[in-house]
């Protein structure tokens, strides 16, 4: 594999200069949608920083972390009262990434990489929304895939640890984003979403993350030979309780970046998924299962893949099964008090400035649930944790969080993987 140096430079050049384009854009529009509430420009987003210290018997040399997770920005534009512009873009590990570039015109197709500094930038959405009535609403460019409790509720107010649900993020990519179409509105308490989008790439398979590494983010442009469709119904009961069901369906081998397979490698996967969020009490919950089609023969051929891929190249579970649930009390709502007179009446449905809450949480997944052919199935990836912690909300937009996760491994021997984790989130 040969590498151009200067002509990575002129992109990690140009690429910086975007950057700065795209925050001098983001702060210019907040203070214009300060000065006029009228004003059709509006800015919101959130970011997310962790320290994590392991204690992990099959890696005992795991170092300490701290990580910039994410820091997202999210313009928008009404045009007029039928037609808007989304947009998020998103921040990840501090850095800029690094992209991949297939030449089939070479002898056997060779995969140029161009190295930056490590991390991403990463267009989550970016699409033109029509809203036409309740009940019938379309949406067009680059959306989120909304599969999951996590896929809806992703901001660091919306999950007790310091990382999202690790039941989903081994599962499927988190968070999603494609491009395609989608249909979309509410009929009373029920709101629904249906989407065509751009499918997955198997290559980026696994036995340890299953299909997340499918999500095609390695190369300059996205094969969509064959699309995949979405769908997702969820009940409100009120602001504060929903419960739904999503799923997902499509073909991975054709979008592979070389056609080297003749046959299908078609992706279910269906969640069900909840929360409950009143007064002092948090409750959430998700179930996902998931199935590959000709598991066997995929892990065959992602064998012999150029290591140029960058992919792991490991056997594939034939489906994938996870679920967790989370419960949480603040203990702050023990010394606050009610808001009774007459004048305070139309404070009761406040929310508090600050809360603290302690919680517990159960996760279960296992990404090789069931195999086919000769395929091992490996205990490593059956894992169950427990993770206890607080929340510290020093303003609905301004969290602080630590916590303990005891996670072990199906294996029989050097099976303990625990973490102690700090963070620090905040939504604007």
């Amino acid at each position: 594999m040969s590498l151009n140096i200067t002509f990575v430079k002129r992109v990690s050049m140009k690429k910086q200069l975007v950057l700065l384009i795209i925050w001098g854009m983001s702060i210019l529009l907040i203070s214009v949608s300060a000065a006029a509430e009228s004003n059709p420009f509006s800015v919101s987003g959130y970011g997310v920083i962790h320290y994590a210290h392991f204690d992990w018997d099959l890696d005992p040399d795991r170092r300490a972390a701290i990580d910039m997770e994410r820091f997202v920005i999210a313009p928008k534009y009404r045009i007029n009262d039928t037609i808007r512009l989304e947009s998020e873009l998103e921040f990840e590990h501090g850095g800029t990434g690094s992209t991949m570039e297939f030449d089939k015109f070479e002898e056997f197709g060779e995969f140029e990489m161009e190295i930056e500094k490590g991390g991403e930038v990463i267009v989550e959405k970016l699409a033109a929304v029509f809203s036409f009535q309740p009940a019938f609403n379309l949406r067009v460019g680059h959306i989120i895939v909304p599969v999951g409790l996590v896929a809806k509720r992703h901001r660091p107010q919306h999950y007790f640890t310091t990382t999202r649900p690790e039941a989903e993020a081994h599962l499927i990519p988190t968070i999603w984003h494609e491009t395609g179409v989608e249909l979309f509105g509410s009929l009373g308490a029920l709101n629904y979403q249906a989407q065509i989008v751009n499918g997955l790439d198997s290559t980026g398979f696994s036995s340890r993350h299953w299909i997340v590494r499918g999500h095609q983010l390695r190369f300059e442009t996205i094969n969509a030979e064959a699309p995949a469709f979405v769908g997702r119904l969820d009940y409100a009961f009120n602001e504060n309780t929903t419960v739904g069901i999503s799923g997902y369906y499509g073909d991975t081998a054709a979008n592979r970046p070389k056609p080297d397979v003749d046959f299908d490698a078609h992706v279910g996967i269906v969640s069900l998924h909840g929360f409950y969020e009143a007064e002092a009490i948090k409750v959430r919950g998700v179930f996902l299962w998931g199935s590959l089609e000709n598991a066997d023969r995929l892990s065959k051929v992602n064998r012999t893949l150029s290591n140029n891929l960058n992919v792991k190249r490991t056997p594939i579970g034939s489906s994938a099964l996870g679920y967790s649930i989370e419960a949480g009390y603040d203990i702050l709502s023990f010394f606050r008090q009610p808001n009774n007179s007459a004048e305070d009446s139309d404070l009761k449905d406040t929310p508090p400035k600050q809360a603290l809450d302690i919680f517990a949480r159960y996760d279960y997944y296992d990404t090789m649930a069931s195999v086919e052919g000769i395929i091992f199935d490996n205990p490593r990836w059956e894992r169950r944790t427990w993770t206890f912690g607080i929340n510290y909300h020093v303003h609905p937009k301004i969290v602080f969080k630590t916590h303990y996760s005891l996670r072990r491994l199906a294996t029989t021997d050097k099976n303990m993987e625990n973490t102690l984790a700090l963070g620090f989130g905040f939504q604007y």
